[in-house]
């Protein structure tokens, strides 16, 4: 039985247009009348989900989310149950590395977003992609060893990214944890720390067990999920290492493929 649906955000739930369908909406309406719990999964922090989260009825204090891709577990009422953050060293080592490797570099700090220059011939395109954050220009010497750094992001052409992302060497990867969460957008997280991570907290806090678990996702930060769920659905529009990883294929994220899943496996009307 599943008491828990995870469910990522672009790509997954919204449409491409980043809007959530009737359909979408209806079916997550029943699941949680129905007692399962509804977790949003997310790379962006809580500020920039509160209106999706208004919109599917998701806003009291035993509603939660996963936010920074399991680098913060919480109430959707604000209340933290687990954070896992990178340090002032992090931040230093993967500016050389992006400096190296010609890609910009933005740092999330909870709501705040300070961009450093990286790649003057590339500037970041993450202010248009997240318009939720307050961005503020910094110099990696103007950072302050007690700040918050929840994560590292690289936004930029999905073409030229690819091309630099080879460039990365393979220790980088034993370091962080670095993927795509958009086919623009490179993330870079403390080791450890992904949304299998996130549900493994909140599932213990809940009581929920990972095959009382469904995910749903689309990208490789999503991947983590959906090996540590009992059901994890990849959708059709997914990558082909999701798509290859999920017990189940649903519809895109344009043909309601997350209310084709939650009907197949919660409500067992497979239409």
């Amino acid at each position: 039985m599943i008491k828990l649906i995870a469910i990522d955000l672009d790509g997954t739930l919204l449409t491409d247009a980043k809007t959530i369908s009737d359909t979408n909406k209806e079916i997550l309406a029943k699941a949680k009348a129905r007692g399962v719990k509804i977790v949003i999964c997310t790379g962006r922090p809580l500020i920039a989900i509160k209106d999706y989260l208004a919109e599917l009825n998701l806003l009291d204090a035993d509603d939660y989310s996963i936010t920074f891709n399991g680098g913060l577990i919480q109430t959707n009422t604000g209340e933290i149950l687990g954070k896992t953050a990178m340090d002032l060293a992090d931040v230093k080592h993967i500016h050389q590395l992006l400096e190296k490797i010609d890609l910009p570099m933005d740092v999330l700090s909870d709501a705040l977003c300070f961009q450093l220059e990286t790649s003057a011939a590339h500037p970041s395109i993450y202010p248009t992609m997240n318009k939720a954050l307050t961005y503020v220009s910094k110099t990696i010497e103007a950072l302050k060893e007690d700040a918050l750094y929840n994560k590292v992001v690289s936004a930029v052409d999905v073409d030229y990214l690819d091309q630099q992302m080879a460039l990365i060497p393979a220790e980088e990867y034993e370091r962080f944890e670095i993927f795509k969460t958009r086919p623009n957008l490179l993330e870079f997280m403390p080791k450890g720390v992904t949304k299998a991570f996130g549900l493994s907290v909140l599932g213990e806090h809940l009581g929920i067990a990972a095959n009382e678990m469904m995910a749903l996702g689309d990208e490789a930060n999503d991947l983590s999920m959906i090996n540590y769920a009992g059901m994890g659905v990849a959708m059709e529009n997914a990558t082909d290492g999701v798509k290859t990883a999920a017990n189940f294929v649903t519809r895109t994220n344009q043909a309601d493929g997350v209310a084709h899943a939650i009907q197949k496996f919660v409500f067992d009307e497979w239409k």
